[in-house]
């Protein structure tokens, strides 16, 4: 089934995070220290560059680890950081192949609530508490994946009409405005820290 999605804001990037449950992860993992759109655009870089349509985790966690990196650097670079990036890539494809038979789309498919789909999110290499809960917001919001208590269990990223983390970007627009929520977010933090040294 293929979910319409515009996180990489390039058509084959978006349509390959639509129907590929490992590339949406991969998106996700990537999605730090870099703009959004270029994060979710690597899993489509990554699979041209693996001469594939999608991505395999089985292939991917198999690769030698210095060649996977190369792909990585190639450039342009499918990441600010391609060699740190590179090895949790296949660190989260490793896992996937060791506790989900190499199918991302298992860790929800039969997931009866939010708070287990939450913890087998946090249980992911490289998924901190607050990825995890991005990305289930992004899951319940974006590929229609709800079990109950989904948005508790995605804290503030499971509200309604936010516009907070990528699970709320539906296009140019609404990048717009999570960009600009983020930015009032990074203001008021620094403004706290300052007041809190005086």
């Amino acid at each position: 089934m293929t979910t319409l999605v515009r996180l990489a804001q390039q058509p084959e990037a978006d349509a390959l995070l639509g129907r590929s449950p490992l590339a949406a992860l991969v998106g996700m993992l990537l999605d730090q220290q870099v703009p959004m759109e270029r994060a979710f655009t690597g899993p489509y870089t990554i699979a041209q560059r693996l001469g594939e349509n999608d991505l395999d985790a089985r292939r991917i966690a198999s690769m030698d680890p210095e060649e996977f990196a190369a792909l990585f650097s190639a450039k342009p670079a499918v990441h600010r950081f391609p060699g740190s990036m590179a090895k949790r890539v296949q660190e989260l494809c490793r896992y996937l192949v060791a506790h989900h038979d190499g199918d991302a789309g298992a860790i929800w498919r039969d997931a009866g609530s939010g708070a287990e789909l939450f913890r087998r999110l946090h249980a992911l290499p490289g998924f901190g508490r607050q990825k995890a809960q991005i990305f289930l917001a992004l899951l319940g919001k974006r590929f229609d994946v709800t079990p109950e208590g989904w948005r508790e269990a995605a804290g503030p990223y499971g509200e309604e009409g936010s516009h907070r983390s990528v699970a709320d970007v539906t296009g140019p627009e609404s990048l717009a405005m999570v960009r600009e929520f983020k930015q009032r977010a990074k203001k008021a933090a620094k403004e706290s820290a300052s007041a809190r040294e005086k």
